[in-house]
């Protein structure tokens, strides 16, 4: 990687042959050779450790419910395309593919709500 390693020296001397302020690059190979700041070093913290751990444990348990949700959703792109419904298809028919559907829409005659799935209430 290209910060792996330390930098390596500067060249002083060539700045000073291509600087028309030589002082200044003077004053600043003195500043370089003078100074020795100490080295920046970061320490991760246990209490930030364990806040992304449990992110990441959370996002482990989100994308096991997705594969789920996919699975689940597979299944019934499959229902679907098995049990599509044509002009062919009779209302008995119907009533066996979509038993929940069926058992509504007869409560729904027995109750006498002829108009509750409309938009026009």
């Amino acid at each position: 990687e290209k910060y792996s390693a330390a930098p390596g020296p500067i060249d002083f001397a060539s700045a000073k042959k291509s600087v028309r302020d030589v002082a200044l690059v003077e004053s600043l190979e003195k500043m370089y050779t003078s100074s020795s700041p100490p080295p920046l070093t970061y320490e991760w913290s246990k209490e930030d450790q364990d806040t992304k751990a449990q992110l990441i444990e959370d996002a482990k348990a989100g994308l096991a419910f997705t594969q789920e949700m996919i699975e689940d959703t597979e299944k019934e792109i499959a229902f679907l395309r098995t049990n599509r419904t044509t002009r062919e298809i009779s209302t008995s028919d119907m009533k066996e593919i979509y038993p929940d559907i069926a058992e509504e829409v007869e409560k729904e005659i027995e109750n006498r709500e002829w108009f509750k799935d409309t938009l026009n209430k």
